[in-house]
C-alpha cells in the first residue's frame, strides 16, 4: 500500500511540475480564446446533424441543459443567442456550400488547438516537409471529433430517453429508491462517455503514438478531475460575482472562466498521461508525420 501511495504522489507531483514548465496555464488561456469563437459553429453543427433525427429543440434541451448546470442561466442564454445570430444563406447553393465550409473551419479550430498544446507537452512537432499533409490530416481529424462529439450525444439523447421512460415506471411502484438508483446510473454513464472521449483525444489529436492501455488510464484519471472540477468550477463561477463585476460582458467572461478551468484537468490530465506512460507503460512516440522536440525537461526516473 505504501509503495502504490508512493507511486500515485510521485506521479501527481512530476505532473505538476511538468504542467509548470510546459507553461500549462497559458496553454489552457490560449484555448478558452480559440474556443471563444469555436463555440457558434461547433454547437450548430451538432444541433444541425443530431437534430434531424431527435429533432433540434430536444438537441438544443440537452446541450443547454449541460452549459446551464455549470454557467449559468443567463450565461447559457447568451451562446443560444450567438448561435441565433448565425444563418446559413439559402440565397444561392453556392453560399450555403461557403457557408458550411465556414463553420466546420470554425469549429475545427478549437481542435487543432487543442493538437498543438498537446503536442508541445508530449514533446512532439510535425516534420517540415509533412507539413502541408499533416494540416489535411489535422483537418480531417478536427472534423472527426466533432463527429465523435455529436455521437456521443445522441447516445446521450437515447439513454436518457429510455432512462425517462423506465425512471417514470418505477417511481410509482418503488418512489424513494429509484432517483438515487438513476441518479448513480446516469453518473456511471457519463464518467463512461467521457472516459471515451478523452481516450480518443489522447489516441487520435496528438501526432504520437499511445497504448491503448496507457491512453485509458490517462483518460480515467483526466475523467475523475473533470468530474469533480465540473461542480467545484460550477460553485465558483456561480458564487464569486465575476458576472456583476464585469457588467454587460460578465456572461463572456463567465464562459472563458469555465473553458480556461477545464483546459486546465485536460492539459494537466495529458501531462499526467505522458508521465505515466514515460515511467509505467509503453512510452508515447512520434508518428511517421512528426519527431520529437528539444526542450527542458525534469528528471525522469521512475519510482521502482
Amino acid at each position: 500500500m505504501k509503495i502504490l501511495l508512493t507511486k500515485i504522489w510521485y506521479l501527481l507531483k512530476t505532473s505538476l511540475l511538468e504542467f509548470i514548465n510546459d507553461n500549462g496555464l497559458k496553454l489552457s488561456a490560449s484555448l478558452s480564446y480559440y474556443t471563444i469563437f469555436s463555440i457558434p459553429p461547433l454547437l450548430i453543427i451538432i444541433i444541425t446533424a443530431l437534430g434531424a433525427v431527435f429533432g433540434p429543440t430536444a438537441v438544443r434541451g440537452e446541450l443547454f441543459g449541460q452549459i446551464n448546470d455549470v454557467v449559468g442561466t443567463s450565461t447559457a442564454g447568451e451562446i443560444q443567442t450567438m448561435i441565433a445570430h448565425i444563418r446559413l444563406s439559402d440565397s444561392s447553393t453556392f453560399a450555403t456550400v461557403t457557408g458550411v465550409i465556414i463553420l466546420i473551419i470554425g469549429a475545427s479550430g478549437v481542435f487543432s488547438e487543442i493538437q498543438g498544446s498537446i503536442n508541445y507537452i508530449w514533446g512532439i512537432e510535425a516534420k517540415p516537409k509533412k507539413g502541408l499533409i499533416k494540416f489535411l490530416k489535422n483537418r480531417l481529424t478536427s472534423f472527426s471529433m466533432i463527429a465523435s462529439l455529436g455521437f456521443m450525444l445522441m447516445v446521450s439523447l437515447l439513454v436518457n430517453t429510455v432512462m425517462d421512460i423506465i425512471k417514470t415506471d418505477l417511481i410509482n411502484k418503488f418512489p424513494q429508491i429509484t432517483v438515487t438508483i438513476f441518479y448513480l446510473l446516469n453518473l456511471v454513464f457519463v464518467f463512461l462517455i467521457t472516459v471515451l472521449l478523452f481516450v480518443g483525444i489522447f489516441k487520435t489529436l496528438p501526432d504520437g503514438k499511445i497504448s491503448t492501455r496507457d491512453s485509458v488510464i490517462g483518460a480515467t484519471f483526466t475523467t475523475v478531475l473533470f468530474m469533480f472540477g465540473k461542480f467545484l468550477i460550477a460553485a465558483y463561477l456561480g458564487g464569486s460575482g465575476i458576472a456583476s463585476v464585469y457588467g454587460a460582458a460578465g456572461s463572456v467572461i463567465l464562459i472563458l472562466g469555465w473553458i480556461y478551468y477545464s483546459a486546465i484537468i485536460l492539459y494537466f490530465g495529458a501531462e499526467f498521461t505522458k508521465i505515466y506512460a514515460r515511467t509505467h507503460g509503453e512510452k508515447i512516440v512520434p508518428n511517421e508525420y512528426s519527431a520529437f522536440i528539444s526542450k527542458p525537461c525534469l528528471p525522469t526516473a521512475s519510482v521502482s
